[in-house]
């Protein structure tokens, strides 16, 4: 990471109230030597489940969420992590691209369900809807073995995020709201797609990328991962070249005018109140 950058980071945080270092992700052939990730197993795949080789009593008796990764990651200050053999569940291995397609089974299980077999979510109205979302969505594959977050602080000179996850609450997140649109005069900077809580994290920012759009995501809605993000709490998903324009120009933007010391008051107030000075 540039050297540059990771000195300007510091003021640039404290002016937006965090507490908390944002994560950057990436993908790498390397390992990395700590951190949390899912115990291994074998990832099912499309052929397998047509011929009803895939142990499900299995697969969700090992579940392991990757936001709940995250969150045991950003509790210690340390590396989350996913592979082919540590993707915790099958939706986190499709949204990281390590699962295409995805399987039938999930279709139903975001949507209706099947009777006797699994209670379904009902986040997506129909199997059909749940099809068209994952063909919309449509993850990148992974483009090395692992992919990882972590603090941006612990990146080496030789390591560079794809993308930097800001957790925030309302008054944190409004001066990110503003500051991509200024960074960027796209006056549609943020999106706020659809999808579970890690296609906000990686699959939907990527997807903007690759078509040329510099983009910011605001996530956190999936109900199930709720209970992995604090009171009130949500992300929001920056590609790496929007975070650096943020920190060289934030300086330039509201977040230096008075305007701003009294959302950094409530900022102050809300932190006294979850107990985190």
């Amino acid at each position: 990471m540039d050297k540059l950058i990771q000195e300007k980071m510091k003021g640039f945080f404290e002016r937006l109230g965090l507490k908390e270092e944002p994560l950057g992700m990436f993908y790498s052939q390397d390992k990395p030597t700590e951190g949390f990730s899912p115990k291994p197993a074998l990832l099912p795949t499309s052929e397998m489940e047509a011929q009803g080789e895939v142990n499900w009593g299995a697969l969700f008796e090992g579940f392991s969420c990757v936001m709940g990764n995250i969150w045991r990651a950003r509790r210690k200050g340390t590396t989350a992590y996913f592979d082919q053999e540590r993707f915790g569940c099958l939706g986190g291995a499709f949204y990281l691209g390590f699962l295409k397609p995805q399987l039938e089974f999930i279709t139903y299980y975001v949507s209706t369900g099947i009777p006797d077999q699994v209670q379904g979510e009902y986040y997506l109205e129909s199997p059909e809807i749940t099809r068209h979302f994952f063909k919309t969505i449509d993850p990148r594959p992974a483009p090395a073995r692992f992919c990882i977050f972590k603090p941006l602080s612990q990146f080496t000179a030789d390591e560079q995020p794809e993308l930097v996850t800001f957790f925030a609450r309302g008054e944190t997140l409004c001066g990110l709201n503003q500051l991509a649109t200024f960074v960027t005069n796209d006056f549609e900077a943020v999106y706020s797609p659809f999808g579970a809580g890690c296609s906000n994290l990686v699959s939907w920012p990527l997807k903007y990328l690759a078509e040329k759009k510099l983009k910011a995501v605001l996530g956190g809605w999936d109900p199930s991962d709720r209970k992995f993000l604090k009171p009130d709490e949500l992300s929001f998903t920056v590609p790496w070249e929007m975070f650096e324009q943020m920190v060289q120009r934030w300086t330039e933007s509201f977040l230096t005018t008075h305007t701003w010391d009294v959302v950094r008051k409530k900022i102050n107030r809300s932190q006294r109140i979850w107990g985190e000075e």
